[in-house]
């Protein structure tokens, strides 16, 4: 009979078998990041030289392009259409949007449909480096090799116009390859559109347009502290970086679910920015502005047969804790709400349909974060004037009327008031969204 091993030994044997699992994952990791890295491109080779695309494929690209809000980024403010250079602030610097008209010198003037397919399918550039995924191509990935030619085709048809790219400013160690290569190798694989062969055809379509050119995740998803969602299907909602902005969960009734809402009310809230249940205000205002109003129809009910078919789940749990209000400060909370409140939403938070949105019962207002509402407030906006709804009524801001304390006593008894059972709000958390100090997370 042989001795039993010391557990010293065993215990040996055990971290040495843990080393070389450690050192293979190792291995295939560095392996993939250096496929990442791969080049295999020449970006010195001449410009495509392409036949001009029908008219027809052209218009195809243009509706494709308003579907994916693409011209929202590629154009600065003041700028041209398509040229890029607008800012887009990221909590590891600022990314700097491409020129995507057909400028041979600054712009994708000198690229085939090839080089187009392989920024939005594998996000890389014609010369073969790895794009930042500010550009969303976790979700352009999914988007169809004939849709992407057409895409192309439109773009090539803008006026070019020459406007050099400008630099990232992004913190090192962000602003390498490598660094890139890594975080695809992490969170990144080419994929394609798989139809769900138990739906319909409409069900489809519409996920076909919310996972892929909507890319509706890479605002209500949360993202970790790599900047990254778990996948195009995750519409668990997340607080927008640097925005300070919630975009909320899509699949909660607690948050922007849409389950329970008759179908053309969603229609409605995509196409005009307004439904009985709600209207749009913030980011999403400026999404149906520049997209969705301009879907067709089919496409729109498309997207409103997706939404409501995604399987509801319950809001998470509050991310915060606060003490209970006392009677002082709701009393107080309320002379400023019948002070700078009721004359638009009314005594009772009953609104007034149409003009301004209710209060009472309204999901904005208990929800969790408290971000919108806080924004709502400070910020004001309006929501996106649409054929069915030209002239909206706005929200006046009220971030110089108001300090940090009366707002946070302020909307304490909104979330308390007509039934509402939320947590009242603190000044500092009212401060931490002024401030914008809430960029990383809440």
């Amino acid at each position: 009979m042989s001795a039993a091993r010391p557990p010293r030994s065993r215990l040996r044997q055990a971290l040495v078998g843990i080393a070389g699992v450690a050192l293979l994952a190792g291995a295939v990791f560095g392996a993939r990041v250096l496929w990442e890295l791969r080049d295999g491109r020449d970006a010195a080779r001449p410009a495509a030289q392409l036949p001009p695309p029908t008219a027809e494929l052209v218009a195809q690209g243009a509706y494709l392009a308003r579907a994916g809000n693409c011209m929202a980024c590629h154009t600065a403010r003041g700028g041209a259409s398509g040229a890029g250079g607008a800012a887009i602030p990221t909590p590891f610097g600022t990314v700097y949007t491409s020129n995507i008209t057909p400028d041979v010198g600054t712009g994708i003037g000198a690229w085939s449909a090839d080089d187009f397919w392989l920024a939005m399918h594998e996000g890389r550039s014609r010369d073969g480096r790895l794009l930042y995924p500010a550009f969303p191509y976790p979700n352009t990935t999914h988007v169809s090799r004939a849709d992407s030619d057409a895409l192309f085709a439109y773009l090539r048809s803008l006026p070019p116009v020459a406007q050099p790219a400008r630099p990232h400013e992004l913190r090192f160690p962000v602003n390498t390859q490598l660094a890139l290569a890594a975080w695809r190798t992490l969170y990144f694989r080419p994929a394609s559109f798989e139809p769900d062969t138990r739906q319909s055809a409409e069900w489809n379509r519409g996920a076909y347009l919310v996972q892929g050119l909507g890319h509706c995740n890479a605002c209500h998803a949360t993202r970790n502290v790599l900047g990254a969602t778990r996948n195009t299907l995750d519409l668990g909602g997340g607080l927008i970086p640097m925005q300070n902005w919630y975009a909320p969960a899509l699949n909660s009734p607690q948050q922007a679910g849409v389950a329970e809402w008759p179908q053309a009310d969603v229609v409605a809230l995509l196409q005009h920015g307004v439904a009985p249940q709600g209207s749009v205000i913030g980011p999403m205002a400026e999404v149906v502005l520049h997209s969705t109003q301009h879907l067709r129809p089919d496409d729109l009910n498309a997207m409103a047969t997706y939404l409501r078919g995604l399987p509801q789940q319950p809001a998470p749990l509050p991310r915060r804790e606060a003490p209970p209000a006392g009677a002082d400060r709701l009393a107080r909370g309320q002379a400023l709400y019948g002070t700078h409140c009721a004359s638009c939403h009314g005594e009772q938070g009953q609104g007034a349909p149409g003009i301004y949105p209710r209060l009472a019962g309204n999901r904005t207002v208990t929800m969790e974060p408290p971000a919108n509402l806080v924004r709502v407030v400070l910020a004001g906006g309006f929501p996106p004037a649409t054929a069915g709804n030209p002239r909206p009524y706005g929200m006046p801001p009220f971030a110089t009327v108001l300090t940090d304390d009366e707002v946070a006593t302020l909307l304490s008894y909104v979330r308390s008031a007509w039934g509402h059972q939320a947590a009242p709000l603190s000044t500092f958390e009212v401060n931490r969204f002024r401030t914008g100090s809430t960029a990383g997370g809440y």
